[in-house]
Formats: structure tokens, C-alpha cells, sequence
């Protein structure tokens, strides 16, 4: 999905945040609870932790629930054992979707998302049968207002960014997944917040889709996939052009 498509996909987000919220709180738990597992609970020495704490206060998550994910990530309270997963599947018109989760019960979500795709025109596929389509990058995205891009290059390029794209009323940046930690200290250093901040699966291969009806059916897949419990992201590779976007809201 390009920064453009991440835009507006955050934007469609945040009007939807409150029926949400549940959901969100849910995930943005695991994913504290793992980086304090993998890099302790002090966000001053773990920037992914750092950003995932910026993550839920800027989703007003309340104080306890972070302090507790923190604890059970570091063995200080006790908690279930989270393991991250991969799942690789085919929407409508031969589109690639990559569904991560984070889950307690792999052969549950293992389940659910077979279902899920079964049910909504979808199929699930082997191992590697998709990813290969999608590269794998940390990716921020940053608000114009937020900084120039002139002072965004120099801050990112110095902790490792690959690239810089100009989006109009966004940046987005992308960076190989060992810089993630450095290029997010070096916006954290600056004051700049990124909008959204995660290691992402992007498309390399994309699969043009004009018909509005195939479209529609893609994107319920991708939304019903979205609202299972252990689903932390959804990706996939279509692409539509402007006036198809428009058109579908």
C-alpha cells in the first residue's frame, strides 16, 4: 500500500476510531507487551516500545492498561505468551493480502482468518505463495504541518533512511527494518510525531483493479479480516486509480 494509500486509510480510520476502540486497545497491548519483552520496559533505551507507548496516548489509551502491558512484557505481572504469525491469501481478482497477527492461540486465529476468507471471496494460501509481492520496510508517516522536508532529510537520511517522498499534505519515509529503531529515535530527538510509525509489508507488484464491484469486494474482505480480535494489519496490493477511489468514499 503506498503512502498515499496510507494516508487516506489512516484518515478513514480515525472517523471510525470510537466504534473501534476495543479493538485498537486490544492490539496496541500486544504490541507493547513484545517490545517490552524484546527490548525491556524503559522507553528511554527501547524506541519501539517508546513508539508504541506514543502509539496509545495518541489513541488516548488509558495510563494502567500501558503500565500493565509494560509489566507483563518484562515478567513483572503475569500474562499470556504472545507469538507473532503470517498468513497469505488471494481477494477478488487475484489480489495479494498479507494478514499479521498477534495471538495467544495460533490454531484460533489460524481458523478465523481461513474462515473469514472463505466467506468473504477470499482463499488462503501457502507459505511465501504472496509475500514475495511485498517488500518489508519500517515506514513513517508524517504530517506536512509537522516539519519541511528539507530538515526531515537531513534528520532521517543520518539514521539510515532509504527514502523521502513528498506526498503534498504528507512525508512518507521508508527504511530497511535494522534502522527502524535509529530512524525513530532520530524523529523522537526532533519532536516529530509520525502519524503512523510501523514495520509494513509494501506492495512491489501491484494488481489493477477498475471495476468498482471487485473493488468493494476486496475491501470488505480486507475490513472483515481487520476486525478479528488477534489481527494487528492488513495489507494488500490492489490498485485503483483516483477516480475509482473517489468513486467508492
Amino acid at each position: 500500500m503506498s503512502g498515499h494509500s496510507k494516508w487516506a486509510t489512516i484518515k478513514r480510520a480515525k472517523g471510525a476510531a470510537d466504534a473501534k476502540r476495543g479493538k485498537l486497545f486490544s492490539v496496541l497491548s500486544k504490541d507493547i507487551t513484545l517490545a517490552a519483552r524484546s527490548g525491556g520496559g524503559d522507553p528511554g533505551f527501547n524506541p519501539r516500545l517508546r513508539t508504541c507507548i506514543a502509539k496509545a496516548k495518541a489513541a488516548n489509551m488509558p495510563a494502567d492498561n500501558v503500565e500493565r502491558a509494560i509489566k507483563k512484557g518484562t515478567g513483572e505481572l503475569p500474562g499470556v505468551t504472545y507469538e507473532e504469525n503470517l498468513y497469505e491469501g488471494y481477494g477478488a481478482a487475484g489480489v495479494g493480502i498479507i494478514v499479521e497477527v498477534t495471538t495467544d492461540n495460533k490454531n484460533r486465529s489460524a481458523s478465523e482468518v481461513r474462515s473469514t476468507m472463505g466467506k468473504n471471496g477470499g482463499n488462503l494460501a501457502g507459505v511465501g505463495a504472496v509475500a514475495f509481492q511485498f517488500d518489508r520496510k519500517g515506514q513513517f508517516i508524517i504530517e506536512a504541518g509537522a516539519t519541511d522536508e528539507d530538515s526531515l532529510m537531513e534528520i532521517t537520511l543520518e539514521a539510515g533512511a532509504e527514502d523521502i517522498k513528498n506526498e503534498g499534505d504528507h512525508f512518507e519515509v521508508l527504511c530497511a527494518l535494522a534502522d527502524y529503531d535509529a530512524v525513530a529515535q532520530a524523529l523522537s530527538d526532533k519532536g516529530i510525531e509520525p502519524v503512523s510509525s510501523e514495520l509494513a509489508y509494501l506492495p512491489n507488484v501491484m494488481v489493477p483493479v477498475a471495476d468498482k464491484d471487485t473493488a468493494r469486494k476486496v475491501l470488505h474482505l480486507v475490513e472483515k479480516l481487520d476486525e478479528l480480535e488477534d489481527v494487528k494489519a492488513v495489507h494488500h496490493n490492489m490498485e485503483l486509480e483516483d477516480a475509482l477511489i473517489e468513486a467508492l468514499g
